[in-house]
C-alpha cells in the first residue's frame, strides 16, 4: 500500500483515471457501473476525473450522451441521478490512435486540464481495456509522453487485463516490455475472478476460523476439485478463441488463482507481497508435467452438436470465424500434484470448458472417509465423505456436506448441508466484480493482482502441456456433445484413481 495513501475502507486519494478502449463493451458493462457503485459506497475521491481514449468517433459530449443513454441496460438497479451527474460532469473523451505520439500528447494535456478543473493533483491511473497486442505499445507511448512518472507523494499505475501473454515466452517478453517503462509496483495485472466476494473470502475462511486451518492438509483431505464451467459457446469470439483455446484462456489466470488461494500457506499478513509470495510458492511446488504425464493426466476436448435450452446447438467447428477442421480445445481437465509438506499425495483435479451442462465455478474439498468398522453391524451400507463446497458463481455460497442419522429405529445415514449464502445472509449485491479491484488499485493494494513471477510460474506449468499437444495433434475432435459435462476421458481421469467428479446440481 502506498505509504501516504488511504487504508481500505476510506475514500481513495484524488486521481485522474484514463480508460484505453473506452468505447468497448467492458467500459460500459463493467467499469462505469463499478465506478458508480464505488461512489455510492463513498469510496471514490470527490476530486476525480475520467478520460476515455479510443478510436471510436466520439466527442466528450457525444460519449457522455451515449453512456447516459445505454447505462440503464447494464445495471440491475437505477443509478442515483446525483452520482451519475457527478461522474458525467468530470468525464472526457479523446479520439486517438494507440500508435500516434501526438494523440498521447493530447491525452497529457487533457489530464492536466482535468486535474486542474477538478483539483485532482498528479495521481494518474490507466486502465487497459484493449486487446493484448496493445498493452506494451500503449505503455511505451505513456512513458514517452512522461505520464508514467511517480514520486513519494504521487502515483502512476496501470491495470492490465488478461490474457497476459499466450505462452511462457510471450509472457516473459510482455513483462520485460512493461518493466522497461514501469516499476513492478506500478503494474496491476487484473483477474476479474478475484473481484468476487467468495474468492476474497477464501483467505478469511481458512485463516480466520480455527476449525478449518488445522484440517486443511493431506492428513484430512482426500482430493480437491476446481471447476469453471460455462454453458455458452464461443459466441462471436471465434476469431479470438481460435488463437487461444480453453487452456490458454482459463488456466494460467483464473484456475491457478483459485488453486493458489486454496493451497497456499498462511501469509504473515494481508500485505500484497506476503500473500502473493505464498501463491508463487504453490505454483513453484508443482512439477511441470513430463510428456508421458501430459498424455495420462491431461484431457482436452472440443464440443460438437448437442441439445440445450435454446434447442439444437452447433458444433464448435460450425461457429462463426472457426476453421472447419479446427483442433482448438474448448475443454480442459487435468490432475496436478503440489509437492510440499501440506499437500504431498493429495491430487488436485481442475476442469474448465464451454457448452457444458451448467454454468458454475466452484472449489470442492473432499475429506478422507472415516473408518467403517463402527457401522459394520448396522444398516449403513457406506459412508459418504464430507465435502466443503466454495461456490463462486453463479451463486456465491459456502456449504459443508456431512452425514446425519435419519430419524427412525434403524441406523441409516443421510447427507445434510450447512450453507452460508452471501445474498441471503448479507443481502444482494450490485457488484460487477470490478469494484474491489479498481478501488484497490486506487489505494495501492496489489494483493489481488498477479505479480510478474506468478504469471511466469503459471505459464511454466502450462507450457509443458502446450508443447506436447502441439506435437501430437488431436484426431477425435469433437469429442463431447454440447450440453454434456465434457469428454468421457475426463471421467476416466478420476475413475482411474477411484474417484469421480462432483455432480453439480
Amino acid at each position: 500500500m502506498h505509504p501516504n495513501g488511504p487504508h481500505s475502507g476510506q475514500a481513495a486519494d484524488p486521481v485522474v483515471m484514463t480508460i484505453f478502449g473506452a468505447s468497448g463493451d467492458l467500459t460500459k458493462r463493467k467499469l462505469i457501473p463499478a465506478l458508480c457503485n464505488l461512489a455510492e459506497a463513498k469510496l471514490m475521491p470527490h476530486q476525480f476525473a475520467l478520460i476515455g481514449f479510443s478510436s471510436g468517433d466520439f466527442t466528450t459530449e457525444s460519449w457522455r450522451a451515449q453512456l447516459t443513454a445505454e447505462i440503464g441496460g447494464f445495471v440491475g438497479q437505477p443509478i442515483d441521478p446525483k452520482i451519475w451527474s457527478w461522474l458525467m460532469e468530470r468525464t472526457y473523451y479523446i479520439k486517438g490512435d494507440f500508435g500516434n505520439a501526438a494523440d498521447f500528447q493530447k491525452l497529457k494535456d487533457q489530464i492536466a486540464a482535468a486535474a486542474q478543473a477538478h483539483q485532482v493533483g498528479d495521481n494518474k491511473y490507466f486502465y487497459m481495456a484493449v486487446a493484448p497486442r496493445f498493452f506494451a505499445p500503449v505503455v511505451q507511448q505513456l512513458g514517452q509522453a512522461g505520464l508514467t512518472k511517480q514520486d513519494a507523494n504521487h502515483y502512476a499505475r496501470v491495470i492490465v487485463e488478461k490474457p497476459f501473454g499466450r505462452d511462457l515466452d510471450s509472457a516473459k517478453q510482455l513483462n520485460r516490455d512493461l518493466k522497461a517503462v514501469l516499476d513492478e509496483n506500478q503494474i496491476y495485472r487484473i483477474d476479474h475472478y478475484l473481484g468476487k466476494e467468495t474468492v476474497q473470502n477464501i483467505m478469511v475462511f481458512r485463516f480466520g476460523n480455527s476449525i478449518f486451518e488445522p484440517i486443511w492438509n493431506r492428513h484430512y483431505i482426500d482430493h480437491v476439485q476446481i471447476t469453471a464451467s460455462e454453458t455458452v459457446g464461443v459466441e462471436h469470439r471465434g476469431g479470438y478463441y481460435e488463437t487461444s483455446g480453453a487452456l490458454r484462456d482459463m488456466v494460467p489466470n483464473h484456475l491457478f488463482q483459485l488453486l493458489t488461494l486454496t493451497a497456499m500457506e498462511p501469509p504473515v499478513s494481508f500485505a500484497a507481497d506476503a500473500v502473493r509470495g505464498k501463491q508463487v510458492d504453490v505454483l513453484q511446488a508443482i512439477q511441470p508435467p513430463a510428456p508421458e504425464d501430459v498424455l495420462s493426466r491431461m484431457v482436452r476436448g472440443q464440443y460438437g452438436e448437442g441439445d440445450g435450452k435454446e434447442g439444437r446447438l452447433p458444433a464448435y467447428r460450425n461457429e462463426e470465424d472457426v476453421a472447419p477442421d479446427s483442433s482448438t480445445d474448448t475443454y480442459v481437465a487435468f490432475k496436478l500434484a503440489i509437492d510440499n509438506w501440506r499437500w504431498a499425495g493429495v491430487p488436485f483435479y481442475l476442469r474448465t470448458g464451454k457448452r457444458l451442462a451448467k454454468r458454475a465455478t466452484e472449489i470442492a474439498i473432499q475429506f478422507r472417509r472415516t473408518p467403517f468398522v463402527l457401522f459394520r453391524d448396522t444398516g449403513v451400507q457406506n459412508l459418504q465423505a464430507n465435502k466443503l463446497i466454495i461456490s463462486i458463481q453463479p451463486g456465491e455460497k459456502i456449504s459443508i456436506q456431512f452425514g446425519a442419522k435419519i430419524p427412525g429405529p434403524v441406523m441409516h445415514l443421510g447427507p445434510v448441508n450447512m450453507e452460508f449464502d452471501y445474498a441471503r445472509d448479507f443481502g444482494a449485491s450490485k457488484s460487477t466484480g470490478y469494484e474491489r479491484l479498481m478501488y484497490d488499485c486506487m489505494i495501492g493494494d496489489a494483493t489481488l493482482f498477479q505479480r510478474a513471477d506468478m504469471v511466469e510460474a503459471g505459464w511454466n506449468i502450462v507450457q509443458s502441456v502446450m508443447d506436447v499437444w502441439k506435437a501430437l495433434p488431436v484426431r477425435n475432435f469433437p469429442n463431447y456433445a454440447s450440453g454434456s459435462w465434457g469428454p468421457q476421458e475426463a471421467e476416466e481421469l478420476l475413475h482411474r484413481d477411484g474417484r469421480e467428479w462432483r455432480k453439480i446440481e
